[in-house]
């Protein structure tokens, strides 16, 4: 056997091996009253600051910082959370450029990107673990916050069969009575105005296995109690559709490199600026307020703008 193919079957095994020791995806749990607030954002690509093509390492730096200010509970973010999963010094840079997170106490949930991904998966997988043993080794777990399930997927497998469909069909089946709104984290958009082949400096465009989620989640809300809210990233920029009574957001201006989005007439948000950003998420009761706060630099100084919020209601 070749050294390449031994190395193939090495990180075959790991990952086969991780997956087998695994246990029962975690529920994990947040001590908040009725009323409280977490962030949610993505794509933030933490790699050495000198790689200006990956990243704006400023904007992430900013963006970090402004979101310890504000406190949250903790922080949701949906994937490619480093540049190269497999690169010990990308997540280097994270620990360093998050350590006032840290020493704020402020819980970080993330969700499994594919640049998380990168790599040899059985380097890639333990370097992003080790910075979440909460998850003790499971790519799918939920966060229970007051009135809030948060559903974390990873959007490398599929969200409808297999051992993670299973679990999040279980989830929609046996929700608690008393959750108003589940949040579902995942990195790739089931909408998206991004496109493949149309985009000036990069884009993406939905697959069809997330527009087949998108349509499980919609029959979902027919009938269940709680509203679904579904934040993502992968498209490097903001939006926010509205489809079946599931409002959908794409948070991925956490410091990549920015895609310009050719938005359509009926997209709730319009612009064509490159939109670096956090979400705000307030919850209070049976509302849940997402703002879109806006992050522009000029020089040093920081610019700040709400161009988008939306309250969503649970009114059953």
């Amino acid at each position: 056997m070749s050294s390449k193919n031994a190395r193939v079957v090495l990180a075959l095994l790991t990952v086969l091996a991780m997956r087998l020791s695994a246990q029962t995806p975690p529920e994990l749990k947040v001590d908040v009253g009725t009323s409280f607030r977490f962030v949610a954002f993505g794509d933030t690509r933490f790699t050495n600051p000198s790689d200006t093509r990956a990243a704006n390492a400023a904007v992430r730096q900013t963006l970090v910082k402004a979101i310890a200010e504000d406190k949250p509970a903790f922080v949701s973010i949906g994937g490619d959370i480093v540049h190269n999963g497999n690169d010990d010094k990308d997540w280097a840079i994270y620990d360093k450029e998050t350590a006032l997170w840290k020493s704020a106490r402020v819980t970080v949930f993330p969700a499994l990107g594919n640049h998380d991904l990168h790599g040899d998966p059985s380097v890639a997988l333990p370097n992003y673990f080790k910075r979440y043993p909460e998850l003790h080794d499971n790519r799918f777990y939920s966060v229970r916050a007051g009135n809030v399930l948060l559903l974390n997927l990873d959007s490398s497998l599929d969200e409808l069969s297999g051992p993670q469909g299973d679990w999040v069909k279980k989830q929609m089946a046996t929700l608690p009575k008393d959750v108003s709104f589940v949040a579902i984290v995942m990195h790739h958009p089931p909408y998206t105005s991004s496109s493949d082949d149309k985009m000036f400096g990069g884009g993406h465009s939905a697959r069809k296995k997330e527009q087949q989620f998108a349509a499980f989640l919609e029959d979902q809300q027919k009938t269940l109690p709680a509203r679904i809210v579904v934040f993502s990233g992968h498209v490097h920029n903001y939006e926010r559709h509205e489809h079946g009574g599931v409002t959908y957001f794409v948070t991925g201006g956490g410091g990549a490199h920015p895609y310009l989005i050719e938005r359509k007439p009926d997209d709730p948000f319009q612009g064509r600026e490159v939109n670096y950003h956090y979400l705000r998420v307030d919850v209070d009761g049976s509302k849940m307020k997402i703002t879109m706060r806006r992050l522009e630099l000029k020089g040093d100084a920081p610019t700040w703008s709400e161009p988008d919020s939306v309250v969503i209601a649970n009114a059953k």
